[in-house]
């Protein structure tokens, strides 16, 4: 079968190579070719990252497309530039009751646990074969088979669809996990921007219950929209996710007149005692930084075990550069490293 690299074209192979060398050059190297900004808090963008970013001021904003459009141009840049990493011994594509579709990607031999995860790209985009290389790498890194889901998007299912499908999801992994030879109770819920506000608020709906998640993982997480914190104004002109970009999710995925108090919308407003424990990855360039520590601040005060990984010198999206950014790899290896140890003392 052919690589997904191999069935570029060559101007797509020639752009891959292109966007993928400064992860290559050494950072002394790239500190040399582009100034590397520090943030309020004294910390520095990887300089990697920095030049990633100076590229993508130049390029296109999806933001001005129609969603259907945006994901097409978001998708293709998924494949030309995301990580080459070899397909599981599973890479089984499921069918969830409701119709949604999702991917179980296995190492195979004895699993660790479940990670069920739900990708980012603030309602409106994203896809689990856009994500699949984040799938593979965290599988592979923590021995827990992986489960990531397709949900519906907006605008063409806006708030609360994308809800309704994440407890659909959970329900289908309760289920089915047995079948996989896996323990429902070891179950870990993740994921990134979007993805780890659907996490957080499952974990809310679910308290209580006689089977909840063993870990909740939020990877630069969508939080809170009832407030604009330091954060969003210090990085509202990040490339990375701008204050244009953020409204334009906003836009695309509220109805109006939806009140953002909703806990499912600003799941940090909600009530967080009693909830799993928490890994929460934030980024020290990410307008949603702060709502990710407000977060961990609170859980913390109620008594839910956190551990916070403060990745200081990325950006919003960084577990879509481990291809390009040597930082952004490492970042990633940590959250799954943490799963990892959360689930060798869960217990069995």
């Amino acid at each position: 079968m052919a690589s997904a690299t191999s069935a570029l074209s060559f101007a797509q192979r020639l752009q891959r190579a292109v966007g993928i060398l400064p992860g290559r050059i050494p950072p002394a190297v790239l500190r040399r070719l582009v100034r590397v900004p520090v943030n309020a808090d004294g910390e520095q963008m990887a300089p990697e990252i920095a030049l990633l970013m100076r590229a993508a001021a130049k390029a296109g904003d999806y933001s001005v497309l129609a969603p259907s459009h945006a994901r097409e141009v978001t998708d293709a840049d998924a494949v030309l530039f995301g990580d080459r990493i070899p397909p599981l011994l599973v890479e089984e594509d499921l069918e969830v009751p409701g119709g949604l579709r999702a991917t179980r990607h296995s190492a195979g031999g004895s699993s660790s646990g479940l990670i069920l995860f739900f990708h980012g790209g603030g309602f409106v985009l994203g896809s689990r074969a856009g994500y699949a290389p984040v799938a593979r790498l965290i599988a592979r890194r923590t021995g827990a088979d992986v489960l990531s889901v397709d949900y519906r998007l907006a605008p063409e299912h806006p708030f609360p669809a994308a809800h309704h499908d994440a407890m659909a999801a959970w329900k289908f992994a309760v289920d089915q996990a047995p079948r996989w030879g896996i323990d429902p109770r070891r179950i870990v819920v993740a994921g990134d921007s979007a993805g780890g506000n659907l996490a957080a608020v499952l974990c809310q709906q679910l308290r209580g219950g006689a089977i909840r998640p063993a870990l909740q993982v939020l990877m630069y997480p969508a939080l809170d929209a009832s407030v604009k914190r330091p954060s969003h104004k210090e990085f509202a002109d990040s490339p990375a996710l701008t204050a244009k970009q953020l409204r334009w999710f906003t836009d695309h995925y509220l109805p109006p007149g939806t009140d953002v108090t909703d806990p499912r919308v600003s799941p940090l407003l909600g009530d967080l005692a009693g909830l799993p424990p928490a890994v929460v990855s934030v980024a020290g360039f990410d307008p949603l930084r702060d709502e990710g520590l407000a977060y961990t601040t609170r859980l913390l005060e109620v008594g839910v075990p956190t551990r916070v990984l403060r990745e200081g010198g990325l950006v919003h999206g960084f577990v879509g550069f481990t291809a390009l950014s040597r930082t952004s790899r490492a970042a990633t290896e940590r959250i799954a490293s943490a799963i990892a140890r959360s689930l060798s003392s869960a217990p069995v």
